[in-house]
């Protein structure tokens, strides 16, 4: 074969792939690069830390090392699914997700719909800054916050509800209440944050739908329900798809600074048992295997839902 036929052969897939990979950043060399601080970020942060998910699988000894520690197997993980106070953390761990996903899921999508509506710039930017305030306050800020205003000594909420003639509610000591209270104060502090993605959606929907609604005859429902909701469903899927990988978080940092001993039958999370274990008690390797559990669990629900998205809708994140 002569050089001129070797240049017209079928280059292999890998070989154009490369070739066009190549090609593309010689001709936008300057958003690779732009891209690098984020790979490094990714590699150092998050893949670099991998490594050690094999202490889960070691008596891991902090002195020796994960070198050094001897290895045993799957015995931690026997010892998770054998033990009655894990179950009962991976249960609350259940219902408060579900909960904080059934209440609170729908909330940025209505609040962005409502903003959508309003045409008062001078009106719409105040309640944007008021309602996307709360998420840069830290969980610790929020937390005394909500034990000032709810305290049954002196808290202005049991003020009113005894000034109503009511019994004052110890809203951080009773377990029928406390989940609701991690719920209401987790949707105070990022619903609003939560419709940014979401007003960006509604910006994308074509007004010429609108105008010609309304040239039919369809009312604000009709136009919400017909072309706005329809117009958010792709970013709907990707924001719950994303949202059920983080199902078994339940919110740990916010559960920290807020529940204590009594309430720990219906608040203690996988997270709040995983610091307990881990730092409190230097159980690293068992911790370890109660965090890689959490993992997996949260890497087949992203799959599943996926999935059933493709299903269901033909729609998905890939």
């Amino acid at each position: 074969m002569d050089m001129q036929e070797m240049d017209n052969a079928p280059r292999s897939p890998t070989r154009r792939y490369w070739r066009k990979l190549w090609s593309d950043v010689r001709k936008d060399w300057d958003l690779y690069i732009a891209l690098i601080p984020g790979v490094a970020f990714l590699l150092l942060f998050k893949y670099t830390p991998m490594y050690g998910v094999v202490i889960a699988f070691q008596d891991f000894n902090i002195f020796n090392g994960i070198s050094d520690s001897p290895w045993v197997g799957l015995d931690h993980f026997a010892r998770l699914f054998q033990s009655s106070k894990f179950a009962q953390v991976f249960w609350n761990t259940l219902i408060i997700s579900v909960l904080k996903i059934v209440l609170l899921f729908p909330l940025p999508i209505l609040l962005a719909i409502l903003m959508n509506e309003l045409t008062k710039m001078w009106f719409k930017r105040p309640v944007q800054t008021i309602i996307y305030m709360p998420h840069f306050l830290s969980w610790v800020i929020v937390s005394g916050l909500f034990i000032d205003l709810l305290s049954i000594n002196g808290g202005l909420v049991n003020r009113m509800i005894e000034w109503f003639g009511g019994e004052p509610i110890k809203f951080f000591l009773d377990n029928s209440v406390f989940r609701w209270l991690l719920v209401g104060t987790a949707g105070w502090k990022e619903a609003g944050w939560g419709t940014i993605v979401y007003l960006a959606a509604l910006s994308s929907i074509d007004p010429q739908l609108y105008e010609a609604a309304k040239m039919d005859g369809a009312n604000k429902f009709r136009q919400i329900w017909h072309i706005t909701l329809p117009g958010l469903v792709p970013v709907i899927l990707l924001m719950f798809i994303l949202r059920l990988g983080h199902m078994l978080e339940a919110g740990t940092e916010q559960i920290l600074v807020m529940y204590n001993p009594v309430v720990y039958n219906v608040s203690d999370v996988i997270g709040t048992y995983v610091y307990r274990t881990g730092l409190g008690e230097q159980n690293y390797s068992f911790s370890a295997a109660v965090g890689l559990f959490e993992s997996v669990v949260g890497f087949i629900l992203i799959m599943s839902g996926n999935y059933i998205s493709r299903r269901a809708l033909n729609r998905g994140i890939w």
